[in-house]
């Protein structure tokens, strides 16, 4: 059984994890037989949001592993605390709280940075040739830290031009994929799908997260035989 780490980033579209995308996620992975291994930065959230009135809740402060809990049922750890040797694989789900929480990318753009622990988990798995999924606006914090290392991937992000080249402008190839499809780069390793900066709803959104897992786990299980 595959160990398949899937780093969240709070819960909520606008200041966290996208719920249903990380459902999906959660999902196609025990659906494949595999194991899922929740994590996230134990943080404080960049902000708080609230998702009845689309407006900031100006005097909520929430952490972002805590917050992470509850799609996790519990069953979560601190990214810092993660041993690569122990993953097959990492996942992303999208949400703002991947563009605010795990990376700077919301406010910053091009000149975004990686939380530290996030950034060095990276690393480590692209590394070790192990591959690493990103689901709807996460692949701008892979495109960050690919960019730093001078790893030129292929990613997608949606259809946003101005979106589509800050990735670029990051060094990666943006390659344009419908919701209910995935792109994969052989080379490095790395499956992205556009999830809900393209999808018209929770169907095809899970269409192309299950692709992506599909994968993903094959990679892994490529890179075992080899």
């Amino acid at each position: 059984m595959l160990k398949i780490g899937v780093c969240l980033a709070g819960c909520g579209q606008l200041d966290g994890s996208e719920i249903h995308e990380a459902v999906s996620t959660l999902i196609a992975i025990d659906q494949a037989g595999e194991k899922a291994v929740c994590m996230a930065p134990d943080v404080a959230q960049v902000d708080v949001i609230n998702h009845l009135q689309h407006a900031p809740s100006e005097d909520d402060t929430r952490n972002v592993m805590v917050e992470s809990a509850r799609i996790a049922r519990g069953e979560i750890e601190a990214v810092a605390l993660i041993n690569p040797e122990d993953l097959d694989a990492l996942v992303f789900p999208g949400g703002f709280g991947a563009a605010k929480n795990l990376c700077t990318f919301a406010a910053d753009g091009t000149q975004c940075s990686v939380d530290p622990d996030v950034e060095i988990l990276v690393a480590d798995m692209l590394e070790a040739g192990k591959p690493v999924g990103a689901i709807c606006i996460a692949p701008a914090m892979i495109a960050r830290i690919c960019g730093n290392r001078g790893i030129r991937v292929n990613i997608t992000i949606g259809s946003d031009e101005e979106t589509a080249k800050a990735l670029e402008d990051m060094g990666i190839n943006h390659c344009v994929c419908k919701a209910t499809d995935c792109i994969v780069d052989e080379e490095y390793k790395i499956v992205s799908t556009p999830a809900y900066m393209l999808g018209n709803g929770p169907a095809e959104v899970f269409t192309g997260i299950s692709k992506l897992v599909h994968e993903v786990i094959r990679l892994a299980e490529t890179r075992g035989l080899a």
